[in-house]
């Protein structure tokens, strides 16, 4: 782990902290689609949603708080990477759109991820009281 002083040790604490809330908020607005699933949404695509409204809270959590921030990063980077893909590959969505965002916005939480995962999580963590002996 590496050392840093207490403003990187802050920055990587805010960084956790939102990239978790975008998260949370990511699957909470899935867990609908347990008790009743749209027309038209293929058996695939509804067991992906369900899977990713467990997948992102628990990533969110570990991230939160510090724990195995790594591994959860990297679980959320593939996670990111799909909901480019699918953005712009299954529906066509544009970088950004006149109306709303693109994948844009997958793109920026998908770099927060990448920082995370190259950096660490900071001095204020789980995992740096893990590490020191």
């Amino acid at each position: 782990m590496q050392t840093y002083n207490n403003y990187q040790n802050a920055g990587l604490l805010i960084l956790r902290i939102v990239t978790a809330a975008i998260f949370y908020v990511a699957g909470y607005y899935k867990f609908p689609y347990w008790s009743a699933a749209p027309e038209g949404i293929s058996a695939f695509m509804l067991f992906t949603t369900k899977l990713l409204s467990i997948a992102e809270p628990l990533g969110a959590t570990a991230i939160l708080f510090g724990f195995l921030t790594r591994w959860a990063a990297v679980g959320l980077i593939i996670i990111m990477a799909g909901a480019i893909y699918v953005s712009q590959f299954v529906y066509g969505i544009g970088f950004v759109t006149p109306t709303s965002a693109g994948w844009n916005f997958a793109l920026a939480v998908l770099a927060e991820c990448l920082i995370l995962a190259a950096f660490g999580p900071g001095k204020w963590s789980i995992d740096y009281s893990r590490t020191r002996k």
